[in-house]
């Protein structure tokens, strides 16, 4: 009688069987005595967002905005060119009109800016809806490409906790190099550090998925809704770029407008109903245009005295939505003899968005992961 063989751990892995480990001990089942613990595989997704500094002062805003700014994706100008610049010029005084800007938005309660509040609640309702469908299988978290915390921490505390595979999520619908491009180099470097790499995958941009154009239009729907009188148009306002970086093959102008194009479809509007347009500029040459802040001054002179703002590329709101838009970009407006401007929230931890994040996580899982 031929014995039956017992399928190695390996091999029960391969088939979609959990290993088994000794109760209470977390040691493997075919291990010997004396072989250290071992958590159960899991398989990690990891979302990572631009990042925050981690106060307002003038120290943790320069060292902030030296990480950022130091970024080769961010800036690509030649080291002995930009860094005696940055170093001596905008770091001394920089960190002065940002850091007052952020404490006009500081979450002081929980002592965190909202991009960091609105992150971690977006990070527990995925965990949750992931949980939901996978069991304990996933360990869901979040990191900041720029300050804390940082995506090296995160990958290390992801291997140790037992995940062998791991997804990573950039949190930018749209792909840009100096987002979507930054936060995957970071995750490869952090990868370079630990001794058993994990499988991974990187999570490309969502732009068009048609989940999280419904949640942008049920944004669009709502604040409508709420409104006594309907805005003359909508404006859907893009972070910018420098030109020549479209020049160079950058897609993410082409992305833009094409989300703006469905967002309107979506929405039921005749075209022209929308305006696709780019903020933060920042340097002395030329961006993507046309720039918010001078195209809703022109909207104002031109007669359109209500307009509504919405940010479709930043997946939570920050100090460019928070303070640039509803302070600097609404200014401009007003004092151009605009009426009323409505700035639409990002979607942040709305349910539709929650949605979309999932389904784009569980798309992206296809072969490492079944439904519970």
């Amino acid at each position: 009688m031929t014995p039956m063989l017992q399928a190695t751990p390996l091999e029960a892995r391969a088939l979609g069987a959990e290993e088994p480990i000794h109760p209470g001990e977390g040691r493997l089942a075919h291990a010997p005595a004396d072989h250290p613990d071992l958590p159960q595989p899991k398989i990690g997704i990891l979302l990572a967002n631009l990042g925050t500094p981690d106060h307002y002062d003038y120290w943790s805003m320069r060292r902030y905005l030296n990480e950022f700014l130091s970024d080769k994706r961010v800036i690509d100008y030649p080291a002995w060119k930009w860094q005696p610049l940055l170093q001596i010029l905008i770091l001394s005084k920089r960190p002065f009109s940002s850091g007052a800007n952020y404490k006009l938005i500081w979450n002081h309660e929980k002592g965190e800016s909202p991009l960091m509040t609105i992150t971690r609640d977006q990070t527990a309702r995925i965990g949750a809806e992931m949980r939901a469908r996978f069991g304990n299988r996933v360990i869901v978290e979040f990191c900041m490409r720029y300050g804390n915390p940082s995506t090296e921490r995160r990958v290390r505390e992801l291997v140790e906790a037992g995940c062998e595979k791991i997804l990573f999520f950039p949190l930018y619908p749209h792909y840009a190099g100096a987002t979507s491009a930054t936060a995957n180099d970071q995750f490869f470097r952090a990868l370079m550090k630990v001794k058993r790499q994990p499988a991974v995958r990187t999570v490309p941009e969502y732009y068009e998925h048609p989940l999280y154009i419904d949640a942008l239009a049920q944004s669009v729907e709502r604040a409508y809704a709420a409104l006594d009188h309907r805005p003359d148009v909508l404006v859907a306002s893009y972070h910018g770029m420098p030109k020549r970086y479209l020049m160079a093959g950058d897609p993410y102008h082409c992305q833009c407008a094409k989300t703006s194009r469905l967002l309107r479809a979506r929405l039921g509007w005749a075209e022209g109903s929308i305006d696709t347009t780019f903020q933060s500029v920042f340097g002395p040459e030329e961006w993507l245009k046309p720039y918010t802040v001078e195209h809703v001054a022109e909207l104002a002179k031109a007669g359109k005295k209500r307009i509504a703002v919405i940010a479709p590329a930043f997946s939570a709101d920050c100090i460019e939505t928070l303070e640039e838009i509803n302070g600097e970009i609404r200014e401009a407006f007003e004092e151009a003899g605009g009426a009323e401007f409505t700035y639409i929230p990002c979607l942040n931890d709305d349910e539709a968005h929650i949605r979309a994040l999932a389904a784009v996580i569980e798309d992206n899982l296809a072969g490492w992961l079944t439904r519970a």
